[in-house]
């Protein structure tokens, strides 16, 4: 051992090992994802360059790909809209109103959702969740018709992208909120005193401060959730009765389908060129994950940017 090592202290030489580790894991990371780009590309190209009529059905692989594209979004969407509010207001609750028995509690609960696996949300979806929304999909057709999310024949079945979309906030909801709930709950003491000590009530405390301090979080958790319900496979697969069409209607039984769904029902018969196509429309999903990841970082910097 030579000097310079051996008058280092044991501290320093702890965060050089930890340093090097960490590199290491961020190196590894990078050296994946491109090597999933990498295989994604590789193996789209025959697709990408084949004339039409070689594509099933005889499409472009853009008329192919566009619709489940469209689902994928418009059904992750939907999971956003209906669970980040609720995710709020439960971590909100759990952190700040619920006696401290209650909250431990509640937030194990939550955090159990989390480990439910995802045939069983597709199961839970078309044998409890399915029948018993119909009478709500029957009442929004009858009376919300004028909105196009809501107009045409509901379904008899309850197996539409509404009750995708509730199925898969379900999911993702366990995610945003023990995040969101983490983050509240380090919120600076001096801030949320400050705010009592201004006359500020509980609910005007939490909105003046524990809100804007984890916005990042809770932007970022949103985000996670997001990817999950972008990639999510075997729910969409079991629930919806795709047709590969493009269509805002939430409540009829014709719906569109996602890419991972898509997959997951055609890989399995495919060769040849229909499996490149697969693998293409993968490529997209890949894409789109990608962006919107990027966009998360940018609006949470900006966030981080506001609060300094």
């Amino acid at each position: 051992m030579s000097s310079t090592e051996a008058s280092t202290p044991p501290s320093q030489r702890g965060d050089r090992v930890f340093g090097a580790l960490a590199k290491g894991a961020g190196i590894t990371i990078l050296v994946v994802l491109a090597g999933v780009a990498l295989f994604l590309l590789v193996e789209a190209f025959p697709a990408l360059t084949a004339p039409a009529s070689e594509l099933p059905d005889g499409k472009s692989l853009i008329a192919y790909v566009a619709p489940l594209a469209f689902g994928t979004l418009l059904s992750a969407t939907l999971a956003i809209l209906i669970a980040v509010p609720l995710a709020l207001a439960v971590a909100i609750f759990i952190s700040f109103y619920a006696p401290k028995r209650i909250a431990g509690t509640l937030g194990s609960i939550v955090d159990l959702l989390a480990a439910i696996p995802s045939v069983v949300y597709g199961l839970w979806g078309i044998v409890v969740l399915g029948p018993a929304i119909v009478p709500l999909h029957e009442w929004l057709a009858d009376h919300l018709s004028f909105i196009p999310f809501f107009a045409g024949q509901a379904s008899a079945t309850g197996r539409t992208m509404l009750t995708v979309g509730l199925v898969l906030a379900v999911m993702i909801l366990p995610i945003i909120t023990a995040i969101s709930r983490e983050v509240f709950l380090q919120t600076p003491r001096k801030l949320t005193e400050a705010a009592y000590g201004l006359g500020a009530t509980k609910w005007e405390m939490i909105r003046m401060t524990v809100i804007p301090f984890g916005r990042p979080a809770l932007i970022s958790a949103s985000m996670l959730g997001l990817g999950r319900a972008l990639g999510e496979t075997m729910a969409v697969t079991m629930i919806l009765s795709a047709a590969g069409v493009v269509s805002f209607k939430l409540l009829t039984a014709t719906n569109p389908s996602s890419i991972a769904a898509n997959i997951a029902l055609q890989f399995p018969e495919s060769s040849g060129i229909d499996v490149n196509v697969l693998i293409a429309s993968g490529l997209v999903l890949f894409a789109i994950t990608l962006v919107v990841n990027m966009t998360a970082r940018w609006v949470i910097a900006r966030s981080n940017l506001v609060n300094a």
